[in-house]
C-alpha cells in the first residue's frame, strides 16, 4: 500500500514538474529584461505598445461574437435534437466533432475559395465582410466544445417536461427557448463560453491567414523580433487560460449546487 502511495506522489511530482518547471523559467526569463536585475519592463513594454492593446480589444471583441452566435446556434441545435430528433443525435455529434479531424489551414483555404472577391459571396472583399468570415470560422473552432458542454448541461434536465408545461401555459417557442431553456443550460453555456474566449484568444491560423490583427498573429510577430516581450506574452496568455479554466471549473461547480428551473 505505501509502495502504491510513494509511486503515486513520485507520479505526480513528475507531472508537475514537466508543467511547473518551464513555466517558472518563463516567467523568470521574462524578468531578466534589465540587466543584472529582476524587473517588469518586459511587461511594461508590452501594455504600452499600442498594436499589443488593438490585437487583444479586437480578439476579445471577436471572441464576445463568438461566443453570442454559438450560442446562438448550438443551444436551439441542442434542444431541438434532444426533444424532436432523437435519431439525429448521432450525426449531429458526428458534424460537431469535424473541426477537431480537418486542420484548421485546410478549413480557412477552404473558406478563401469559397468566398473569395470574385465569388457570389465576397466575404473577404471588405474588412467587415472578413470579420464576419473569422467570426464564422472561430463559432466552426469552438463548436466541439460549446455544443457538448450544452449538451451535457441539457442532459440534466428534463426538455420535454418544461417545453410541455411552457405549451400548456400558452409560450410560444421563443419564450420556451429563453425564459426555460436558456437559464437552466447557463452553467453549460458559460462553461463553453470560457473555452471558447482561451480558443480565440491563441489561435493563429485563421486570423493570419485572413490577414486580421488578431492576437495569435502579434503573439508570432512580437515572438520573431524580440527577446523578453515573448516570454511576458506567454504568460501573460497562459494567465488568460488558467484564468478561463479557473471560471469553468467555479461555474461547474455552481450549475451542480443549483436544481433546475421548472
Amino acid at each position: 500500500m505505501k509502495a502504491q502511495r510513494l509511486g503515486a506522489w513520485i507520479a505526480i511530482i513528475l507531472g508537475a514538474s514537466y508543467f511547473v518547471i518551464p513555466l517558472i523559467g518563463t516567467i523568470e526569463f521574462s524578468l531578466r529584461m534589465r540587466r543584472g536585475e529582476y524587473s517588469f519592463d518586459a511587461y511594461q513594454s508590452v501594455f504600452s505598445d499600442a498594436q499589443f492593446r488593438e490585437t487583444f480589444g479586437y480578439s476579445m471583441l471577436m471572441a464576445l461574437l463568438t461566443i453570442i452566435f454559438g450560442m446562438l446556434l448550438v443551444v436551439p441545435t441542442a434542444y431541438w435534437v434532444r426533444l424532436r430528433l432523437p435519431q439525429m443525435r448521432p450525426f449531429v455529434e458526428f458534424i460537431t466533432l469535424l473541426p477537431l479531424v480537418i486542420p484548421a489551414i485546410v478549413i480557412v483555404f477552404g473558406y478563401l475559395r469559397m468566398y473569395n472577391s470574385s465569388s457570389y459571396l465576397p466575404l473577404t472583399g471588405s474588412t467587415t465582410g472578413t470579420n464576419v468570415l473569422l467570426v464564422f470560422s472561430y463559432i466552426t473552432l469552438s463548436l466541439p466544445y460549446m455544443y457538448r458542454a450544452v449538451d451535457t448541461a441539457m442532459r440534466a434536465i428534463d426538455v420535454r417536461t418544461l417545453t410541455e408545461a411552457a405549451e400548456s401555459l400558452g409560450a410560444r417557442w421563443t419564450t420556451i427557448m429563453f425564459r426555460c431553456i436558456f437559464p437552466n443550460v447557463k452553467s453549460g453555456v458559460l462553461s463553453g463560453a470560457f473555452i471558447t474566449l482561451a480558443i480565440v484568444m491563441g489561435e493563429f491560423t485563421f486570423a493570419a491567414l485572413l490577414n486580421r490583427p488578431a492576437f495569435g498573429p502579434y503573439l508570432q510577430l512580437v515572438g520573431a523580433n524580440k527577446a523578453y516581450e515573448p516570454s511576458a506574452l506567454a504568460v501573460i496568455a497562459f494567465s488568460i487560460t488558467w484564468l478561463s479554466m479557473g471560471l469553468l471549473n467555479l461555474v461547474s461547480r455552481f450549475g451542480k449546487a443549483r436544481p433546475a428551473k421548472a
